[in-house]
């Protein structure tokens, strides 16, 4: 089913014009919580895939995150700088390169759990627990298109 027509489409009332609209807002306000431990929404992803086992390579982050590989590099570059991460190459294949948290990466990431459900609480604060599931089911469908 077509539900946008040349006729219809209207950019400010467009699902992909409120969905970045969303994102930014989102992605202001964790910036802005995260501030005290030195690193960005963006980097919390890195860190929590890291802490929690779901990628170990900057290709599985980047896939995970859907993050394009230059990004990847320069975000990796600056938490490295932090002293939160570390970068070693594969034993088995040289051109595999591992992510390890450092002991202060690792109790940066253990910071975060108190810090980001709290921005996203506030921002849903006004939905019902059935709208919650059915908003996060909705996107969910949406991302898997």
């Amino acid at each position: 089913m077509k539900h946008y027509t040349p006729e219809n489409f209207h950019l400010t009332q467009s699902i992909g014009f409120h969905l970045n609209k969303a994102r930014n807002s989102l992605l202001l306000e964790m910036d802005s919580a995260l501030r005290p431990l030195d690193i960005n929404g963006q980097q919390m992803g890195i860190l929590l895939a890291l802490t929690r086992g779901m990628a170990g390579t900057p290709f599985e982050i980047s896939k995970l995150l859907g993050i394009d590989s230059g990004l990847m590099t320069r975000m990796l570059d600056r938490l490295e700088e932090k002293g939160l991460l570390e970068r070693s190459r594969s034993i088995d294949d040289r051109r595999v390169v591992n992510l390890t948290l450092t002991s202060k990466g690792r109790l940066v990431s253990a910071e975060i759990p108190s810090i980001a459900p709290e921005v996203l609480n506030e921002r849903l604060k006004e939905f019902t627990p059935e709208e919650f599931d059915e908003f996060r089911r909705l996107l969910q469908k949406f991302v898997m298109g």
